[in-house]
């Protein structure tokens, strides 16, 4: 690919202006101590400041720098694994109220939006796509798990209606979800930013928390300053290194990357996702693709286990693009980027508390651009005194991860086979 592709991300470069916060300096004193400027720890912040707390998020970057501003972008349903996991662990009526969070964390979205008038392209549609006829099946198990929930406005489409909707013919059918669809989410982030500040939020940017110490007053430590608080809330999702050891093995880094056209042009872009849907596979191995505000083609996908990036990003992502749209070869790539996101070995989101007064939740595993908002929200309900929603999701048990030192390379194998599996499937 051309050296022209810019370096940046097309959310970056596309992002609403935001002034710089400041590098911490100095050691302060707050009610709770939030690590992690993305969703989960904003969310946080702002549900708390709103409450009246006295609130400090410290952030290794930039606001929004890691999965939370990297995404693909799309708004999903439930959890990864689906309803049966979490059923077998926690039971049938439980199991029905984490579905019901997981609903109310897409409605957290359309209610901030609304009120913080956050600008971030907001647009309801999803298709989940079988590459293969075999898993036609799938799909009506799928709806028929949703109906039973009483979650509506789904529909599953034939190969036919499909090929009227994509401008792709290698697809055999899809479940369409009128509740689940896509969005600007580093813009969405930053406006959170915005809202937590008008609450009463300092965020610091560029302040790495080397180390953590608890007791009933938990300090974070920066190179040159400290936050002392009543709780701490991490949030640093597959960022967060080894900075807490009870943590490292829970949650698994994985590599996705992702590629944005130059502008098509409306009519092209329609004529590629007519209803301006975000659409994903329904493999272990997801490709993932939508429009975008100023009518590109985001496409992403090909996940990596062993975090190490191709030399060439824009060169490895586009033969996959155009695999599925062959028409777009004299389509140029203006901007390729990829991100961490952290998976759990469940796929089912790890949380809960390290200390009486520190709180986690990560290991969104893909779908944490709804969830990762409610558990933010549910980690400041526990600081206001009530435990009830987040202590049923900690219920469920995790184990970690195998192999140590060597758990990345026997990661990368399990993704050989996966990938095998999606083929032959």
């Amino acid at each position: 690919m051309p050296a022209s592709i810019d370096a940046q991300s097309y959310y970056q470069a596309s992002a609403h202006s935001f002034p710089q916060q400041p590098r911490l300096k100095s050691d302060l004193r707050a009610d709770i101590c939030i690590i992690g400027a993305g969703f989960t720890g904003l969310s946080a912040a702002l549900e708390l400041a709103e409450a009246g707390y006295k609130v400090i998020v410290l952030e290794a970057r930039e606001i929004g720098y890691g999965a939370s501003g990297r995404n693909g972008g799309q708004i999903c349903t439930g959890f990864s694994p689906g309803q049966q996991r979490i059923e077998a662990q926690l039971g049938k009526e439980d199991a029905i109220k984490c579905f019901a969070i997981a609903e109310e964390a897409k409605k957290l979205i359309v209610e901030r939006i609304a009120k913080y008038k956050i600008d971030c392209d907001l647009k309801w549609g999803y298709l989940h796509v079988i590459p293969k006829p075999s898993q036609f099946e799938g799909l009506r198990e799928w709806k028929n798990e949703w109906d039973a929930l009483g979650y509506a406005d789904t529909q599953i489409l034939n190969k036919s209606e499909l090929d009227e909707r994509l401008g792709t013919r290698i697809y055999h059918g899809a479940l369409r979800e009128g509740r689940a669809g896509h969005f600007h989410p580093l813009n969405y982030c930053l406006g959170l930013a915005k809202a937590a500040i008008a609450a009463g939020t300092q965020i610091f940017e560029n302040s790495v928390v080397l180390n953590i110490e608890s007791g009933p007053v938990v300090t974070a430590r920066t190179a040159q300053g400290s936050v002392r608080a009543k709780f701490m809330i991490i949030g640093c999702n597959a960022y967060i290194g080894k900075l807490v050891s009870k943590l490292y093995g829970r949650i698994m880094p994985v590599t996705s990357y992702i590629i944005a056209t130059e502008p098509l042009g409306e009519n092209r872009a329609k004529s590629l996702i007519r209803d301006n849907d975000a659409v994903a596979t329904t493999n272990f191995i997801v490709d993932y693709f939508r429009l975008t505000r100023d009518s590109r083609l985001l496409f992403g996908g090909r996940a990596s286990y062993s975090t190490l990036e191709p030399p060439n990003l824009g060169a490895y992502m586009r033969p996959r693009m155009l695999s599925v749209f062959p028409g777009l070869k004299d389509v140029k790539i203006d901007h390729a980027w990829g991100g961490y996101i952290a998976i759990t070995s469940n796929r089912i989101p790890d949380c809960g508390r390290l200390e009486p007064n520190i709180y986690y939740a990560h290991g969104y595993s893909g779908q944490g651009v709804a969830l990762a908002g409610m558990y933010g929200k549910l980690m400041a309900e526990c600081v206001k005194g009530q435990a009830e929603r987040f202590d049923l999701l900690a219920r469920v048990k995790h184990l970690p991860f195998p192999g140590g030192p060597i758990r990345t390379p026997m990661l990368v194998a399990a993704m050989l086979f996966y990938r095998i599996r999606d083929a032959l499937s």
